[in-house]
């Protein structure tokens, strides 16, 4: 079985945000440089989602998402914030991790499935302690992909 989802090493950074506008915007950079998607589309798909309700979930996590026309496969870009960033969250509290998801225009039980598998790697304390005192990007990476990988197996 194949992972839901593809991450690449380069889709994982560390950042310091000022906001949740921001934070969307930093998430359409990283799908247009290393996906290769136009990002102003990707913006607006991410912002147009975000309009329906707040992805933040609570607990520290974000997960904007949306479905892309041109698409393989689902992609995720993860960013840690340096800083906690209000996102108008279910808890109301700030959160310091983003998963973003864009999956295929057509993909639905498939980017459904994504999600359900990020929220349940999120939502384990010890993994989002791990991921909150990883030191860089490159350790964010290797345990992102262990888990996905191990889930995928």
């Amino acid at each position: 079985m194949t992972a839901l989802f593809s991450i690449d090493p380069q889709a994982v950074r560390v950042i310091r945000a000022e906001s949740k506008a921001q934070i969307l915007d930093t998430l359409a950079d990283g799908f247009s440089s290393v996906y290769h998607l136009d990002r102003a589309h990707v913006l607006e798909r991410i912002e147009e989602r975000e309009a329906l309700g707040s992805t933040g979930f609570g607990r520290g996590v974000a997960i904007p998402h949306a479905r892309l026309e041109g698409l393989a496969r689902p992609v995720a870009v993860f960013l840690r914030l340096e800083e906690p960033v209000a996102f108008d969250a279910a808890d109301g509290m700030p959160v310091d991790c983003v998963f973003g998801l864009l999956s295929p225009e057509q993909a639905g039980a498939v980017h459904l499935q994504a999600l359900a598998a990020i929220s349940r790697l999120m939502r384990d304390d010890r993994m989002h302690q791990r991921l909150s005192h990883a030191p860089d990007a490159d350790a964010l990476y290797a345990l992102l992909v262990n888990v996905i990988d191990r889930d995928a197996a």
